[in-house]
């Protein structure tokens, strides 16, 4: 595709696509002029790199749709010093963006390769703010907590308890909770040493994210 062809495209996607489905936070909108999309998409999706769907990568694992990439970031109210933890790096787009709005950024991921592709993606953009780490990070990440934010990249079924206490205080945690076909996105925010606010933002369906075999969620 021209350039000209993929800034039109760029451009529908933000109008059509994000903006009508509550993303109106400017700087997220720029965000999204600003960190090229397609090149985070495999070569033989280039062609929907902007379109309204989810797209595959390997291990069942697919992008999401550019909407939830924006809705997810934007409920998260990112600052410029904050400090956060992404669990699913897949392509490392959605931790592009998170990074382009932070001071540092752990991401997380069950696949060497996810960690692999990520990394050299956000690389060849210098975008040099990502620690990216390969493991199980369903139930966050404690090597590096506490963070200012924690986003899921997949759905699960319920959240481990021990992730919520990985926040620092007025730290945001924003996760797909639920099994198809109710999931609700729930934004857990720390309040106090043990007090937590939860608040339910939209109802979606997301792919779960994928866990060990071995952590089956009973805590």
């Amino acid at each position: 595709m021209s350039m000209n062809i993929i800034e039109q495209n760029r451009f529908n996607m933000i109008e059509q696509q994000i903006r009508t489905w509550e993303v109106l936070d400017p700087e997220v909108l720029n965000l999204l002029h600003r960190v090229p999309r397609e090149k985070f998409v495999p070569t033989a999706y280039q062609g929907v790199a902007f379109a309204d769907t989810e797209i595959p990568l390997q291990h069942g694992v697919s992008m999401l749709a550019p909407k939830m990439e924006a809705r997810l970031v934007q409920s998260l109210s990112l600052q410029k010093q904050d400090y956060v933890l992404v669990v699913g790096s897949g392509s490392g787009y959605l931790t592009a963006l998170v990074a382009s709005l932070a001071k540092k950024v752990v991401s997380v991921d069950i696949h060497p390769d996810f960690t692999k592709l990520a990394q050299e993606n956000c690389k060849k953009l210098k975008i040099n703010n990502i620690e990216f780490v390969t493991g199980d990070g369903s139930s966050g990440w404690l090597k590096n907590q506490p963070y200012d934010a924690i986003l899921f990249a997949g759905s699960l079924p319920y959240l481990p308890p021990r992730v919520r206490d990985q926040l620092k205080l007025h730290g945001r945690l924003l996760a797909i909770l639920g099994t198809t076909p109710s999931m609700n996105a729930t934004l857990i925010t720390k309040i106090g040493d043990q007090d937590f606010e939860e608040e339910v933002l939209f109802e979606t369906v997301l792919p779960s994210l994928e866990v060990k075999r071995e952590n089956t969620f009973v805590f």
